[in-house]
C-alpha cells in the first residue's frame, strides 16, 4: 500500500484519526486547513469511503477508517522512527514552555521531582500545569492544547501512546496519635470498627474503594471525595482512616501528623503512566519531554 500511496496523505489520515480535528491536523503538519481538507478528499476517493463524519465533538471515523488506522499508523511509526535521527531538540539551549495535565497527587508527589531536575537539564524550559481531566485529556492532546498528561487509569484509546512509569501500591493512613490503631499494621477487625474516607472519581485510584467493598466495609465510609490532596488535613485531626497510594503516604507522613499502616487486605495497585501523542506525531521537543519525564519519574524510589 505504501509504495503507491503519498506519505503525506498517510500522515494526514493518521493525524485526523488521532486529533479528530482538521485544525489540529493542519497545525501539526504546518500546513493550511484547506490543504488538509484537500488531502482528506483525496483519501476519500482513494478508499471510496467518507472516512470521517462531522459531529458536535469533532470528526468521527467510519468503520473503514477504524480498519485503516492500525496498519497506516504502524507503517508511519516505523518510517518516523527511521528518520527521527535527522531531527533534534537541544534542551540546554532551548527556550520553550510545555503544558502538562496532572492530578492533585501528581502535583504533590511528581511535579516537585520534575522541577528539581529540570533546571540542570533544560534551564530555558518552563512548565504550565493544568488540572487533569481524564475524560477530555485525550482530545486535549489531539488538539495540541497539552503536550502530555500523567494518569493512573489505563486508557486504551488508539489515539494516544502510553509510557508506563511505575506501579503504585496502597497503605492505610491515620492520625499520628490515633487512639486505637497503633503500630505499623492494622488487622481487618480493627479496620472494620473504624470510620473511613473513600476516594472515587474518573482520575482513577478506585482500588481502595473496591477493596473496602470486597470486605463489606462500605457501610463504614462516612465521607467520599474525588481528590486525595486534602485527606491529610481530615485525617491528622480526627480518628478517620484513609487508604492512599504509598508514595503519597510517604510524602504526607514525612511532613504532617499522620502515620502509615500496612493493610490486611489486597488492594489493586494503580498503573501510573505518561500519555502523549504517538511518536510519529510528537515534535522533537515533545519527544524530549516524554523521555525526560520517564527518566525522572520511573526511577526506583529509594
Amino acid at each position: 500500500m505504501m509504495r503507491d500511496f503519498d506519505l503525506n496523505l498517510v500522515r494526514t489520515f493518521v493525524l485526523l484519526y488521532e486529533t479528530r480535528s482538521v485544525t489540529a491536523t493542519a497545525e501539526s503538519l504546518h500546513v493550511t486547513q484547506p490543504t488538509v481538507s484537500y488531502g482528506l478528499q483525496k483519501l476519500r476517493r482513494r478508499f471510496s469511503d467518507e472516512l470521517f463524519r462531522r459531529s458536535g465533538n469533532g470528526l468521527v471515523p467510519t468503520t473503514t477508517a477504524k480498519a485503516l488506522y492500525p496498519p497506516l499508523h504502524g507503517a508511519l511509526a516505523e518510517i518516523e522512527a527511521a528518520v527521527s535521527g535527522a531531527r533534534s531538540f537541544d534542551p540546554a539551549s532551548a527556550r520553550t514552555t510545555f503544558t502538562l495535565c496532572l492530578s492533585d497527587l501528581g502535583e504533590v508527589c511528581l511535579l516537585p521531582r520534575l522541577m528539581a531536575t529540570l533546571p540542570s537539564r533544560a534551564p530555558g524550559v518552563t512548565l504550565t500545569v493544568r488540572p487533569l481531566d481524564v475524560v477530555n485529556a485525550v482530545d486535549q492532546l489531539g488538539r495540541g492544547e497539552i503536550d502530555a498528561f500523567i494518569a493512573s487509569p489505563l486508557l486504551s484509546s488508539q489515539r494516544v501512546a502510553r509510557v508506563p512509569l511505575f506501579t503504585e501500591g496502597y497503605v492505610g493512613m491515620v492520625a499520628a496519635n490515633h487512639p486505637r490503631l497503633r503500630g505499623k499494621e492494622a488487622d481487618l477487625r480493627a479496620l472494620a470498627a473504624e470510620r473511613h474516607i473513600a476516594v472515587f472519581g474518573p482520575a482513577g485510584h478506585d482500588g481502595p474503594r473496591r477493596a473496602l467493598e470486597a470486605q463489606g466495609l462500605l457501610d463504614r465510609v462516612v465521607l467520599e471525595m474525588t481528590r486525595f490532596a486534602t485527606l491529610l488535613y481530615l485525617v491528622q485531626d480526627s480518628e478517620l482512616v484513609a487508604i492512599v497510594p504509598r508514595l503519597v503516604g510517604e510524602v504526607f507522613g514525612a511532613q504532617h501528623r499522620v502515620r502509615l499502616l500496612e493493610l490486611p487486605m489486597p488492594v489493586e495497585p494503580a498503573q501510573v503512566s505518561v500519555y502523549a501523542r504517538h511518536r510519529h506525531a510528537r515534535t522533537p521537543a515533545q519527544q524530549w519531554l516524554v523521555d525526560f519525564m520517564h527518566e525522572v519519574l520511573a526511577e526506583p524510589r529509594g
